[in-house]
């Protein structure tokens, strides 16, 4: 058996790791690189499977950076099955016609305003690339083993990180080999908490934030603080929103405010046609999620979902107090430029930076202090205030990743630390050494891993 991590290693993106056993290769994730451009131009190069061989591919969510690369998969030659949950599916579908459509446009404005270095710009893939995918998935239940071959069988269990997340546990001849995906937060605020797995031989495990720890601070207190401050201002609060699970938290917590009276009555926006389409799945998906229908129609009646491009366009020159959530969440692309590009040279608005910013974004550079950042092919004055609540994260941190780890009855025969930058996963690879003594190792890009 063999273990190769072709992306996720080394970095917080891009994840996908092939295990290979008695000529069965299966493909855990399936994610596109973003951030620095080294990173997202991995995602032209050919991937090192011949795709004829690859039996199966399961997806343990529907984030961009485990999801992303499935078209390109597809129309590169796979013909197998992409094994999910529902949720995920309907999740994925979204995400995938939304990054379809996003590169595009990106590659029809390059080529328009001629800000490309290439002579013709193209997208990775289209919205016809991802709709064809879709016809590869083949959805399961949770908390139960599903045969796939005579040797090898698998099983989901709730991770707690978005809707529809699940740690994929595959019995191998045997062998029991557990991915965890992104893990959530003990308390997650729409989702049921993690769940404990007792055994497994081999262990991959995340390290996004493997080398700290999440402050115990109020999140509606942080956020209803940056709401009253650019409102008195008189000013547009912007927040780039990934449209999966983190638009939905921050529309759960508006909600909570308004029904409190501490939301100033100014209009509020969900101007993401991703972002409504995901809301929509989550008020579908009550068994996925701990969401009252008291809670559903409070959050219906606290925000706008804004997915008409018109809608779009006056909301954006509309020069009133508002909040604003759009994508997307790195500022990477997506309609939350076009918010910027009215709003970011002007002191009285602000940004409030709601989740991670991998390395190479926009994102990251306003948190970073960039006195600049280039979009639409101009660079920008950031004028505007820029806030960061650190206590969204849908990650665990260093402490739950530990208590997820020890309620394994034994150690694994071997661990392995991934989906982290380097000194994220090295800080979380020393701790369990010296916490729980297990045999582990950092995982590396394109190495191969020899079991038994």
């Amino acid at each position: 058996m063999k273990l190769t991590f072709l992306g996720g290693a080394g970095t917080v993106t891009g994840s996908k790791v092939l295990l290979e056993s008695n000529y069965t290769k299966i493909l855990i994730d399936c994610g596109l690189f973003q951030g620095l451009k080294e990173l997202r131009l991995k995602n032209w190069d050919t991937l090192p499977i011949n795709l004829n061989e690859l039996n199966l591919v399961i997806l343990s969510h529907a984030h961009l950076d485990h999801s992303g690369y499935i078209p390109i998969l597809i129309k590169n030659g796979y013909k197998g099955k992409i094994y999910c949950t529902k949720a995920t599916k309907d999740l994925t579908k979204i995400i995938l016609l939304d990054s379809g459509k996003i590169q595009q446009e990106d590659a029809e404005r390059a080529n328009k305003y001629k800000y490309s270095k290439h002579q013709q710009a193209n997208p990775l893939y289209t919205v016809n690339d991802a709709i064809i995918s879709l016809n590869h998935f083949e959805t399961f239940e949770p908390n139960e083993w599903h045969t796939f071959n005579d040797s090898i069988k698998f099983k989901f269990i709730n991770s707690g990180h978005i809707l529809g997340s699940v740690f994929i546990l595959l019995d191998v001849n045997g062998e029991i080999f557990v991915f965890s995906g992104d893990i959530g937060r003990k308390k997650p605020i729409l989702l049921p908490q993690y769940e404990y797995i007792e055994k497994a031989d081999y262990v991959v495990i995340e390290s996004t934030y493997g080398n700290r720890f999440h402050k115990n601070i109020s999140i509606l207190d942080e956020l209803l603080r940056y709401i009253k401050l650019t409102f008195s201002k008189q000013g547009t609060l912007i927040i780039p929103t990934f449209s999966v699970e983190r638009a939905q938290e921050i529309i759960y917590l508006l909600s909570i405010l308004k029904r409190q009276n501490k939301l100033p009555k100014i209009p509020v926006y969900l101007d993401s046609p991703m972002g409504v389409n995901a809301t929509e799945v989550y008020y579908s998906h009550t068994k996925n999620h701990t969401l009252t229908s008291e809670d559903i129609n409070s959050m219906q009646a606290t925000v706008q979902l804004i997915s008409d491009v018109n809608t779009s366009k006056s909301i954006v020159n509309d020069n009133n107090p508002k909040i604003v959530l759009a994508g997307s969440g790195m500022i990477t692309g997506g309609r939350v430029l076009h918010y910027l590009d009215k709003c970011i040279e002007d002191a009285k608005n602000s940004i409030l930076i709601v989740g991670y910013q991998a390395l190479g974004t926009r994102g990251r550079s306003l948190i970073s202090g960039d006195s600049e950042i280039k979009f639409f092919g101009r660079y920008y004055k950031i004028n505007a205030e820029v806030f960061k609540i650190n206590a969204f994260s849908g990650h665990a941190d260093q402490s739950e990743l530990l208590d997820w780890l020890q309620h394994f009855k034994t150690p694994p025969k071997l661990l392995f630390i991934n989906h982290g930058e380097p000194h994220q996963s090295q800080a979380l690879s020393t701790k369990i050494k010296t916490t729980l003594n297990w045999k582990c190792t950092v995982a590396k890009m394109n190495k191969d891993y020899y079991l038994n």
